[in-house]
């Protein structure tokens, strides 16, 4: 693996020292990039790999099932056994994978702020700071993005165990029931066969969705219109909410940082409603023009103080709001919240698509 490295640069002034600090962080960002694209990499011939022994792990369990009765139960168990370990294998590389890809997706947005940072000092010093306010608000930025990944890191490794982690734990005990079955009742071990396989499709399905929370498939694949169109559409289901998606304009793609930009603000907004609105009616708004794209998220909820909210933000962050302003700035867009408590809360976000 391949590591980034450059001169250290001879430091002559309180500024020089704020840029080698940013050169750093660029330089760590880099060699952060080349591992997790090392790591990619060999997952994506380990899936390889997984998927040519499940497809013949596959036609062997076919074969055994259907003609069950010219096999030991010992044969019989193993066969199953070893598609479903086959299976999660491939289901928790894919999770892995779609983990690296988000990762690495975040690190260049990060990797391209701290290069325009670099080359802005290079130029010249911002007039209308000190540069202790430069470092100050440096560091504060520093320690929200590694706040916001450990947050990240913790909800993933929640998710997991109180989701997959546990299924997969109850699936070991079904499998070693069938397997005590095969021998005295042959018969109905069979029959629980089909149940076997219906749990097993439910960890699959929650580990997809897990897949879906990293960074959606979908939103490579078709954009992200049919991206959130599943979006509220899985949101309604879940939380019973009158949930809607408009579209204003012709459907198209959109540049990839431009869309998933707009997919983590719009998702982080249907986050906030479900976890402070208590709304019954939700609307999302997709108006697609030539140079821009804009999104109105509104609700009927609770509201808020805004006022209140913002005077807090500085000392108590909310990394929600926090991290749906830097995505949008991100991609030199507006952010603008509105609320009225008892009136609910309305986000609107535009993102520019033109060069």
């Amino acid at each position: 693996m391949g590591v980034a490295v450059r001169p250290a640069p001879v430091v002559t002034s309180p500024l020089g020292e704020l840029q080698l600090v940013l050169e750093e962080e660029v330089l760590r960002v880099e060699n952060s990039l080349l591992t997790i694209d090392e790591e990619v990499m060999q997952l994506l011939a380990a899936l390889d790999q997984v998927g040519d022994r499940l497809e013949d792990a596959d036609i062997v369990r076919r074969h055994v099932l259907r003609d069950h009765g010219r096999f030991t139960p010992g044969e019989v168990e193993a066969a199953v056994g070893r598609c479903f370990a086959l299976r999660s294998e491939m289901s928790l590389a894919r999770l892995r994978l779609a983990h690296c890809r988000s990762w690495a997706k975040q690190l260049r947005q990060w990797h391209s702020l701290m290069k325009a940072a670099t080359e802005q000092l290079e130029d010249h010093r911002p007039p209308d700071s000190t540069l202790e306010e430069g470092l100050a608000r440096y560091r504060s930025a520093s320690r929200q993005v590694f706040q916001t990944i450990d947050e990240e890191r913790m909800r993933i490794a929640r998710d997991m165990h109180d989701g997959p982690a546990q299924s997969m734990s109850n699936l070991v005990l079904r499998a070693e029931i069938l397997e005590r079955m095969l021998d005295r009742e042959p018969e109905r071990a069979k029959a629980e066969v089909d149940s076997f396989k219906e749990a097993i499709k439910g960890v699959l399905d929650e580990t997809r969705q897990l897949i879906f929370d990293l960074r959606p498939m979908t939103l490579d694949d078709l954009g992200v219109i049919p991206t959130l169109r599943r979006l509220v559409n899985e949101f309604r289901d879940a939380e019973g909410v009158e949930a809607r998606l408009s579209v204003i304009g012709t459907e198209r793609r959109l540049p990839a940082a431009t869309e998933g930009a707009l997919f983590r603000i719009v998702k982080e907004a249907l986050v906030n409603v479900r976890k402070h609105a208590r709304a019954r009616n939700l609307d999302v708004l997709i108006n697609l023009q030539p140079q821009r794209v804009s999104a109105v998220i509104k609700d009927d909820g609770e509201g808020f103080d805004l006022a209140a909210v913002e005077a807090r933000l500085a000392r108590e962050p909310h990394f929600g709001l926090i991290s749906m302003r830097e995505r949008a700035d991100l991609e030199r867009g507006q952010l603008e919240v509105r609320s009225q408590v008892g009136r609910g809360t309305e986000v609107r976000v535009t993102l520019p698509v033109g060069p």
